[in-house]
């Protein structure tokens, strides 16, 4: 086999490897090839399950304070190359770099978080008459699929709460952004057993390999909710254990009573925040008809203003779309929106190499537009009227996603009432994207189910095993 001599490698078996074959990485910001990486066959991937399978049972015996001694390790070896974690992600992603190091941040703060956790047997019950114990135990091998748009964070929210329950695991990070996974492979070589952590990397051809593996006990998986479908499907047949984080189609609601400057702009970044690439971004805005012109007007100005560029220059705010792929298909939602509603700001391309499209606004455009309807996952966003609360709700709630959402107002009462009739995993009121280590974040609908972050969200890595004992009883 033709070995490819690169300095991103896999990680199989306590070993950094060549690929079968090789594997560019473009740099959206050019549009050009940066760097090249292994990409693996699916005989290594085979080779990786297999390692992973066999490091298990001594993984799993560990207490957990030796298991902790590990994962606390790792991040401080991450911590220490933090600089060079967040250049990369700017590279291969496009994010602005402040972004990609407080991204990187998260991500270590999350092996740390989980490391600390412990799950011992729980007394559920404890009478004259016996004892009713909880028992969490890891399924085993785990394979972990992560998206291009926080390659990171999502990976490092799946490998902590993964490892520090017992499991083993096999990664795959998205194609289009894999150095930082194959990064935090080099990392883990040194630290982890062998066997323990898997990194494989290819060409969007091994994942149906990974879920339908019969040695594979769990699939954690985020990404879009066509491509759970097929996860789901491939699964079926070894009645795999499944974690799914899918597409949004996040709704935020305006109520008549903001500051509207202050909520404009709020809403504008949770909306273009990683160039709207987000699966909880605010992707459709609704706002009352009365103030519906001026909250048009102050997301407009703002797309305007808005600094797009390179995620490595100083000032950049927004960056490019992660992929050719995903810029074609949203200069697609944007001519098809153009004919179907208003265009406030932006509407094209930037006139530059790379993946450049201009923050986009969208006013007067029907609640079955494709661009209100799907979910865009790019920097355009549509603004819709509604007349009463009433009504928006039943707008908001009349979508297949459910992932999350958010609601502004100055009375925090109202948003509650609000929230509490919105159909989704997860409504924020007066803010966007707080995901504490402890909270869960899951989908309803087809957003995905399971879920990642808290006590949940490690439990999703374990068996429940429950123990009943007769305490007076006579065998």
């Amino acid at each position: 086999m033709e070995k490819y001599n690169m300095p991103y490698h896999l990680l199989i078996d306590g070993k950094l490897v060549d690929g079968a074959s090789s594997l560019d990485v473009i740099n959206p910001a050019t549009g050009q090839v940066f760097e090249t990486c292994a990409r693996a066959s699916e005989k290594q991937l085979e080779e990786a399950v297999v390692a992973a399978k066999r490091a298990f049972p001594a993984w799993a015996a560990l207490s957990h304070p030796q298991r902790r001694t590990y994962l606390l390790k790792l991040a401080e070896a991450i911590e220490a190359r933090h600089s060079e974690f967040a250049t990369l992600l700017t590279r291969e992603q496009g994010k602005p770099l402040p972004h990609a190091a407080g991204e990187v941040s998260y991500a270590i703060g999350a092996l740390r978080h989980f490391a600390d956790i412990d799950l011992p047997v729980q007394t559920r019950r404890d009478t004259a008459d016996g004892r009713v114990l909880e028992q969490r135990t890891p399924l085993g091998v785990v394979g972990a699929i992560t998206p291009w748009n926080f390659p990171v964070a999502l990976l490092l929210i799946k490998i902590a709460p993964g490892l520090i329950t017992g499991n083993t695991m096999v990664v795959k990070p998205a194609p289009t952004t894999p150095l930082t996974t194959a990064l935090l492979g080099e990392i883990a070589c040194d630290i982890l057993p062998p066997g323990v952590l898997n990194v494989i990397i290819d060409a969007n051809d091994l994942g149906g390999k990974i879920t339908a593996h019969p040695d594979i006990a769990k699939v954690t998986f985020t990404g879009s909710s066509a491509t759970g479908k097929h996860v789901m499907a491939s699964a079926a047949d070894t009645v795999k254990r499944l974690t799914l984080e899918l597409g949004g189609n996040d709704a935020a609601i305006i109520l008549d009573d903001v500051d509207i400057k202050d909520v404009a702009h709020k809403v504008f970044t949770a909306g273009m925040l990683n160039s709207g690439q987000i699966c909880l971004a605010a992707k459709r805005i609704y706002a009352p008809r009365a103030i519906y012109d001026e909250i048009c007007d102050e997301l407009g100005q703002l797309a305007q203003q808005a600094v797009v560029n390179d995620g490595l220059l100083d000032g950049t705010e927004i960056g490019p779309v992660q992929n050719k792929q995903q810029y074609e298909k949203v200069l697609g939602f944007i001519k098809t929106a153009r004919e179907q509603g208003t265009v406030v700001a932006g509407g094209e391309a930037l006139p530059q190499d790379g993946y450049f499209i201009k923050p986009t606004i969208i006013r007067d455009i029907a609640d079955d537009a494709p661009l209100v309807r799907e979910e865009q996952f790019g920097p355009v966003i549509p603004v819709l009227a509604y007349d009463t609360i009433e009504d928006v709700i039943e707008r908001v709630n009349n979508s297949d996603f459910g992932l999350g959402g958010t609601i502004w107002t100055k009375n925090v009462d109202r948003g509650l009432d609000i929230a509490l009739r919105i159909q989704s995993g997860t409504v924020w009121v007066n803010k966007h994207l707080d995901i504490p280590y402890d909270t869960p974040y899951g989908g309803a609908k087809q957003s995905g189910f399971g879920c990642e972050s808290g006590i949940e969200g490690l439990k999703e890595f374990t068996q429940l095993k429950i123990i009943n004992i007769a305490t007076n009883a006579t065998a």
